[in-house]
């Protein structure tokens, strides 16, 4: 995801008058900047970058939706309706299926280790903001038994 498409969403939710919308996405622009200030490349982000940052600030809304106390149902109906707003921007991850193919074709040798600790290690480099961590550990687990 390029920041400029998520500036020109951000201002058609401007010109739509819909503000709940434009917090949500300008949420994620922010987001984008500050990953690419830290990095020091503030004027051209790669996308790469861009999508961490935008994966980081899904996943803190995923936790406020899961910590939200029940009772609180209009808190978390504006949580949930956050999420999927700023789901629309987040890049397409991998399936369980699609990196279980992966690391048996790139990392097979690693894979026979049987070493968990080292196998995470060598393949979070490569598929780290292609697949969500949570299926990547879960298949490297299947693969080791």
């Amino acid at each position: 995801m390029k920041l400029k498409e998520l500036q020109d969403a951000m201002v058609a939710a401007m010109k739509a008058k819909d503000k709940f919308r434009k917090d949500a996405i300008a949420s994620l622009v922010s987001a984008v900047k500050k990953a690419g200030i830290d990095a020091g490349c503030r004027e051209n982000i790669p996308d790469d970058m861009a999508n961490q940052a935008i994966l980081k600030e899904i996943k803190s809304v995923k936790e406020q939706i899961d910590t939200c106390p029940a009772n609180r149902t209009e808190l978390l109906e504006e949580y949930r309706k956050r999420f999927e707003i700023m789901n629309e921007f987040a890049p397409k991850l991998l399936s369980a299926d699609e990196v279980k193919a992966i690391l048996q074709e790139k990392f097979a040798d690693v894979l026979a280790t049987k070493n968990k600790g080292m196998i995470m290690k060598t393949v979070m480099g490569e598929l780290k903001g292609k697949a969500d961590g949570k299926v990547i550990n879960e298949v490297v687990a299947e693969l080791t038994k």
